[in-house]
């Protein structure tokens, strides 16, 4: 079942914002745009908040939250400069749950953002 949510950012594509697949659930890549304006914040820090706000609005309207992360995978354009800053703001969110994670450095994503995260939680 397809999970889609006005709380988020609109998918830049043909695809839903999560999907079940038995007790998982797959976020497609999420990023930092607003849910309304579209806007991009300034930075990574602003960025990585702000794609943890539209990661908890596709969780929420799956009926999970942060605790039922089991795995993200981030991708940073610029991993010399923003890794530092990023996994600073990340730690607040992942605080006292046992997710995994891999980051990896891409030279771009598809829209100018700093940040994007794919997401597996289960129910």
């Amino acid at each position: 079942m397809g999970i889609k949510t006005n709380k988020a950012a609109k998918p830049v594509g043909a695809y839903v914002h999560a999907k079940e697949a038995g007790d998982l659930v797959f976020l497609s890549g999420v990023g930092p745009r607003h849910p309304v304006s579209d806007e991009i914040p300034d930075g990574i820090e602003a960025q990585t908040h702000a794609t943890f706000g539209n990661v908890i609005a596709i969780l929420e309207a799956a009926d999970l939250n942060m605790s039922n992360v089991v795995d993200i995978m981030v991708f940073l354009t610029d991993m010399k400069n923003d890794f530092k800053k990023f996994n600073s703001v990340y730690s607040e969110y992942l605080e006292g749950y046992d997710a995994t994670r891999t980051t990896v450095e891409v030279l771009s994503l598809p829209t100018p953002i700093l940040v994007e995260f794919k997401v597996v939680a289960k129910k």
